[in-house]
C-alpha cells in the first residue's frame, strides 16, 4: 500500500499556482504539506481529491489513480464546509450515505464521535418539559464547535487516507488537546495523513516527514529528523543567575534575544558552546539552564520561506 502525488501541476491563465509537487508515502504515518498563504497547500490538496483539475501531473493510491472508488478517504477542510441551515443530524446521516456507511452502522458511529468529541448535546439534545426540542443547526454552534462536527464527517467512513487541512484552527487549548488525541489515534490505527497547518509545533508533534513550499515551488522536502540534524546544533539557551551578555559575546556567540539573565543564542557549532561553558565553569558562575539544541522547524522555515522572497 503507498500514496504517491508526482509532477503535480497547476495555473490560472499565466501564473502557475503549484509547480511540479512531487511527494509519496510508502507506509503509514504522517506526511505534513507546508507553506505561507498562497503557496499552493490547498490547491494542492483539492487536485490530489479530484476536486479540482490538474493541469499536469499524477495522484496514485497503491499503484493506480486515486479516486473516491480506490481509496477512501476522509477530508477536513479549512474553510467551514456545513449547511448553515441543515440539521446536523441530517448532515451527518447524508455524507455518511455518500461514502456508502448504511444507515444504522452511520447511526453508530455517529454516536461515538459524538461522545468522543463532547458533541452530544449538539445532536442528541434533551427535552425541555413539554416544549419540543429543536434539532440543531450548523449556524447556532461556535467556530470550534463547527470544527468537531466537520471532523466527525472526516472521520465517518473510516477512512484509509485521511486529509487534514488546517485542523486546529479556531480551538481553545481543551479542544486542542482532544483533536490530537483523536489524530494520535487514527495514527496507531496505520491510516495514512496528511497534514496542513500554520502551527508548526504541531506538525513538529506529528510528522515524520514533510514539503516546505513557496510561491508555488518546493524550498525544502525530506525527512523532518534529518533536516533538523543537516543543521546541527546550533541553538543555545542559558539561563543564570546574574547577567552574562559580557562573556557571551566574548566568545564570539550572537544574542538572538534576552530576558532578564536568560539568552536566546546562535553558535557556530558544539566547540563554539563548549568553550563559552567552560569559561562559565572556570569563573564559578552559577547555571540554571545551558541547552544547546537544533532548529525548530518554525526556525527551518522562516529561514526557507525567507530565501525565496528575497530570491523574488
Amino acid at each position: 500500500m503507498g500514496f504517491s502525488v508526482t509532477e503535480l501541476y497547476k495555473k490560472y491563465g499565466e501564473k502557475v499556482v503549484v509547480d511540479h509537487l512531487s511527494f509519496k508515502m510508502d507506509q503509514p504515518g504522517v506526511y505534513a504539506l507546508l507553506g505561507t498563504n498562497g503557496a499552493g497547500k490547498t490547491t494542492s490538496i483539492r487536485m490530489i481529491l479530484n476536486m479540482l483539475a490538474k493541469d499536469g501531473g499524477t495522484v496514485e493510491w497503491n499503484g493506480g489513480p486515486l479516486t473516491l472508488r480506490t481509496c477512501n478517504v476522509g477530508y477536513l477542510a479549512e474553510e467551514r464546509g456545513l449547511y448553515p441551515k441543515n440539521t446536523l443530524m441530517d448532515q451527518l446521516m447524508y455524507f455518511a450515505a455518500l461514502r456508502g456507511v448504511s444507515r444504522d452502522e452511520a447511526k453508530k458511529r455517529i454516536r461515538y464521535w459524538a461522545e468522543r468529541l463532547d458533541a452530544v448535546e449538539y445532536l442528541y439534545p434533551k427535552q425541555e418539559g413539554k416544549k419540543p426540542v429543536k434539532p440543531k443547526k450548523a449556524d447556532q454552534l461556535s467556530k470550534g464547535n463547527q470544527q468537531k462536527i466537520q471532523l466527525m464527517l472526516s472521520l465517518l467512513s473510516d477512512p484509509e487516507l485521511l486529509i487534514l487541512d488546517e485542523p486546529l484552527s479556531g480551538l481553545d487549548p481543551v479542544n486542542t488537546d482532544l483533536f490530537k488525541g483523536i489524530i494520535h489515534e487514527e495514527i496507531e490505527k496505520g491510516k495514512y495523513l496528511i497534514m496542513s497547518s500554520h502551527q508548526m509545533a504541531t506538525i513538529e508533534e506529528f510528522c515524520t516527514d514533510l514539503t516546505i513550499l513557496s510561491r508555488s515551488k518546493t524550498v525544502l522536502q525530506g525527512n523532518l529528523a534529518d533536516i533538523k540534524k543537516s543543521y546541527g546544533r546550533i541553538n543555545l539557551f542559558i539561563k543564570a543567575e546574574q547577567e552574562l551578555r559580557d562573556e557571551i559575546e566574548a566568545a564570539g556567540i550572537t544574542i538572538l534575544s534576552s530576558v532578564g539573565f536568560s539568552y536566546q543564542c546562535r553558535v557556530t557549532g558544539e566547540a563554539q558552546a563548549n568553550a563559552l561553558l567552560k569559561t562559565l565553569v572556570s569563573r564559578e558562575i552559577p547555571l540554571i539552564a545551558f541547552e544547546l539544541r537544533e532548529p525548530s522547524l518554525h526556525e527551518i522555515f522562516v529561514e526557507k520561506v525567507g530565501e525565496t522572497h528575497e530570491e523574488s
